[in-house]
């Protein structure tokens, strides 16, 4: 404890504040103003300085929270995820803080140490900030489990995700079936984008198929998702079908095809991934991987629980099965030179 006070006065005298301020900072206490707990948060990160949370947490009398960080909250599939997390804390007592984002500053340094520094028992993360070594340091300190990501693989650390190698080959298999030859895919980020690549790229080869002609970098938002599309939409022999990343990659898919006057399904098949409410809308009816949102969050919420009673548990990966769910955003493609794009339509509605 001597060093931990000595070094708590090395981060008070780097920040020019009382060491009794850099507590306050510790426990996420409100009324410390922001210019404060930056230059504290600061320092710490200058100092390296680590503080023992488990130690400080009985001094503290830590409240059983669990804090939940996103990193962004535009995309839809959180929802059934956070709901899945949500209901398997609170059965046994918990209490989910959620949800959180963490960008980045102006200087590059991640917000994340704001969070770090809560009185919360453990930590559920999901789509990791641009700097995985936060989630390093955390596991260090408290339990933590990733739910919907890969990254980073670490000791003590429970990854739960969908199994999205199975998942990309269903939807190619789906197109394939349908009589598509001409099937482009929208990649998306990190190893889980690999992985959905690799899935889709092996269902093409053994089917004797073009695995490699049809591939845009698709991103995961509904921008980078319409640019994509467009232009695999605007070349001479365009795809007749489209795997997107995700549902709101494939609703930008969507936007550009009818930009184009194509309609969907009837001169493009659209298949996205997370099966979301985008994807059920009566209007929109996307054909869209069902990835277990609920399950995931529900199952990482018990890997909480467990590793929150034995911290010291080997990490562990859970898969959760994959389901394709056929709309009416699939069909077989055109009669003749599938994907010739002359005779093309306005997209009708369905």
């Amino acid at each position: 404890m001597r060093c931990e006070r000595r070094r708590s006065g090395d981060v008070a005298a780097r920040a020019g504040v009382s060491k009794s301020l850099v507590s306050l900072v510790l426990q996420g206490d409100a009324r410390v103003s922001d210019a404060r707990r930056n230059a504290v948060q600061e320092a710490m990160a200058e100092l390296g300085y680590r503080p023992n949370l488990r130690a400080s947490a009985l001094s503290r009398n830590r409240t059983d929270t669990v804090g939940v960080l996103l990193n962004g909250l535009r995309n839809p599939w959180f929802i059934d995820l956070l709901a899945g997390l949500a209901t398997t804390l609170r059965s046994s007592g918990l209490s989910p803080s959620w949800p959180t984002a963490i960008p980045t500053t102006a200087s590059g340094s991640v917000r994340w140490r704001r969070c770090w520094a809560r009185r919360w028992t453990a930590w559920w993360w999901s789509a990791p900030p641009r700097r995985l070594e936060a989630i390093a340091i955390a596991a260090t300190q408290v339990p933590v489990v990733l739910a919907g990501t890969r990254e980073p693989a670490l000791p003590n650390v429970d990854i739960v995700v969908n199994d999205d190698l199975a998942g990309a080959r269903s939807a190619a298999r789906h197109l394939i079936g349908l009589g598509h030859q001409r099937i482009a895919h929208l990649r998306g980020p990190g190893e889980i984008g690999s992985l959905r690549l690799q899935g889709f790229q092996e269902c093409l080869r053994d089917a004797g198929l073009d695995a490699e002609s049809y591939l845009e970098t698709g991103g995961m938002s509904e921008e980078s998702g319409y640019a994509a599309a467009r232009r695999l939409l605007s070349r001479p022999e365009r795809p007749t079908a489209i795997l997107a990343f995700n549902d709101v990659a494939a609703i930008g898919a969507l936007s550009a095809a009818d930009d184009l006057g194509l309609s969907v399904p009837k001169d493009l098949s659209l298949v996205g991934y997370d099966n979301t409410y985008l994807a059920r809308i009566r209007h929109i009816s996307l054909t869209s991987v069902d990835n277990g949102n609920f399950p995931v969050g529900a199952q990482a919420g018990r890997y909480l629980i467990e590793r929150l009673a034995n911290p010291g548990l080997e990490s562990r990966l859970h898969l959760v099965p994959s389901m394709l769910e056929v709309r009416s955003s699939t069909a077989a493609p055109p009669l003749g030179a599938a994907g010739r794009p002359s005779g093309i339509s306005r997209r009708s509605s369905r």
